[in-house]
């Protein structure tokens, strides 16, 4: 079964990094991901920008709307994930407790299933 860990981390956490804190993070979370992949466990990972040039995309009312990041109510953020395969919910959890971000943000554990399909919740 597959499975997504996203990693939820405050908005401004980052700047409170020096950059050799942000790459030694980043450099644990690249080695997560590789030894996730050798394992063949691992779909795919990617590491997203902060808000500030995030765009949200709203049909509310028949109406079109378009907001530009930084969003002032956010107090968090999807800060990247890692997209598991081959793995079982109780491994997927294992592997959430193991990811290097569960030190300074919450994981999310998700299964994959169409949005019409909440048997697999």
């Amino acid at each position: 079964m597959s499975y997504m860990l996203l990693i939820h981390e405050p908005v401004g956490q980052r700047a409170t990094r020096t950059e050799a804190e942000g790459r030694a993070a980043y450099a644990a979370m690249v080695a997560f991901g590789e030894r996730l992949a050798a394992q063949g466990q691992l779909k795919a990972v990617e590491s997203l920008a902060g808000l500030d040039g995030a765009v949200r995309v709203s049909h509310a009312g028949g109406r079109s709307q378009t907001l530009d990041g930084p969003f002032a109510e956010a107090k968090e953020m999807i800060g990247g994930f890692f997209l598991l395969q081959n793995v079982t919910r109780e491994q997927a959890i294992a592997l959430a407790h193991e990811c290097p971000a569960a030190q300074w943000c919450t994981v999310e554990v998700r299964s994959l299933a169409p949005c019409f399909d909440e048997s697999r919740a």
